[in-house]
């Protein structure tokens, strides 16, 4: 029943003390709370030799500026720096993506497109951008930025720095430095520079990128948003989402909905990928996966429970969500709209919303045996709820092994995800076309 116009993508979204809440409390994990590179690279080459497509690493910039008692109950504000994290990864791998994120708020144009050069070229083509905009209040305190963009502004400030950036990579030719002339003792062509005379709304550059065009023209461009200013964006500018869905008719929804805006635009839907995040906890059999999952859930704090920011503590745990006027703010809308939705939907106590959210992000989840869990990737992507996943691991670095060996290969055998990398870039490993330099003729 496989779709053999489409292939299986599989992206692997790690943390390092697990995307459980309670993951760092669990028996398997051991270590201090130290940055470890070792930890880093050996889990980007077990996904390597399980042939995912992608190594995400996320960035918390600037989030550990509270010291409130849930701020120091939650290890996952601290982390390598993802370009010299991913930099490091480059040279112990050799064909996953290495995909960065970089917060538009918090950079300059110049900078990253710099930067993502680098990495494109140390990598020998595997950059990949997820480009955020999000305004999280710590992280505004410790850069002073207190500029009160609104939702909307975010992304067209966004949008525009995307288009800098993209200018910038344009401003040499690909071959600009292939064929330095020692007899005339001329480096470079000049006509192989473009230099750019730009000035947008929100920032303007004079000159030249100091580094060659990426091996890929551009990084793989990937965003998470599931409002609705975030989907217009993913149709317009991105090749990838790491989305959310609850459950597949929600996933379904979002997919048909981002896909369809994408005409509008000259795009062919199959230039976007579309991968919600899939929580999963796997073993031999379904009960065994269920207790594995049983041990981290007893493990949850309940001690503070916020939801659309009003504090939820004062409330019976095991009393339905209140009816308050609750106030997302300019982060994370469409999640908090899906989970506001689902209790509403499915009576969910405050209990089992906590347990279903603080756990899952809003994410699906699948926990079972190889079997249960490769159906339900089976369905999504069939289905057209997904055209792959972001595989976030709820504990360390178990988590990851066990989907590795287990479900991969079932994977494999169903015919759904290759046995081999194809290409010699990331982009072309996804089936995403290489983009021409914009100056050429």
């Amino acid at each position: 029943m496989t779709d053999k116009k489409r292939e299986l993508i599989l992206n692997v979204f790690l943390l390092r003390y697990g995307h459980h809440p309670a993951g760092w409390l669990h028996p398997t994990w051991k270590e201090n709370g130290r940055p470890d590179l070792n930890w880093w690279v050996r889990a980007a080459q077990i996904a390597e030799d399980a042939k995912f497509h992608t190594f995400f690493v996320a960035d918390f910039i600037g989030r550990s500026g509270e010291l409130t008692p849930e701020a120091t109950k939650n290890p996952s504000n601290f982390h390598f720096e993802p370009f010299t994290l991913l930099s490091a990864i480059a040279t112990q791998t050799k064909r996953i993506g290495l995909v960065a994120t970089v917060n538009t708020n918090f950079s300059e144009p110049y900078n990253v497109a710099r930067q993502f050069t680098s990495l494109d070229h140390l990598s020998g083509g595997r950059a990949g951008w997820n480009i955020v905009s999000s305004l999280n209040p710590a992280t505004v305190g410790n850069f002073g930025n207190h500029d009160g963009r609104t939702h909307e502004q975010r992304y067209e400030r966004a949008e525009e720095f995307l288009q800098l950036a993209k200018a910038l990579w344009d401003s040499w030719d690909d071959d600009a430095f292939d064929h330095p002339d020692r007899e005339a003792g001329i480096f470079f062509k000049a006509s192989a520079a473009h230099p750019l005379n730009f000035h947008g709304k929100y920032y303007s550059s004079e000159g030249l990128l100091d580094y060659p065009r990426p091996i890929q023209g551009y990084p793989v461009f990937v965003q998470a948003g599931n409002s609705e200013t975030g989907r217009e964006f993913a149709a317009r500018v991105a090749e990838m989402t790491y989305s959310s869905a609850t459950s597949l008719k929600v996933a379904q929804d979002y997919y048909a909905d981002v896909k369809s805006r994408m005409a509008k635009y000259g795009r062919a839907e199959d230039q976007l990928k579309i991968t919600p995040g899939l929580n999963v906890v796997v073993a031999e059999t379904d009960q065994e996966a269920q207790d594995k999952y049983a041990e981290l859930q007893n493990l949850v704090d309940f001690s503070e429970i916020e939801f659309g920011g009003f504090d939820l503590s004062q409330y019976p745990l095991d009393g339905p969500l209140p009816d308050l006027p609750y106030d997302p703010g300019e982060n994370g809308r469409g999640r908090f709209q899906q989970q506001l939705e689902l209790a509403r939907r499915e009576n969910l106590t405050i209990r089992q919303l906590v347990l279903k959210f603080r756990v899952a992000r809003g994410h699906i989840q699948a926990i079972g045996s190889v079997k249960t869990v490769a159906d339900l990737i089976e369905q999504w992507f069939v289905e057209k709820g997904a055209d792959g996943f972001n595989v976030v691991p709820p504990y360390s670095i178990k988590g990851l092994e066990d989907f590795a060996r287990l479900v991969v290969p079932e994977l494999q055998r169903r015919g759904l995800f290759h046995k081999e990398y194809s290409g010699s870039s990331y982009r072309e490993s996804l089936g995403l076309d290489r983009p021409d330099n914009s100056n050429s003729e």
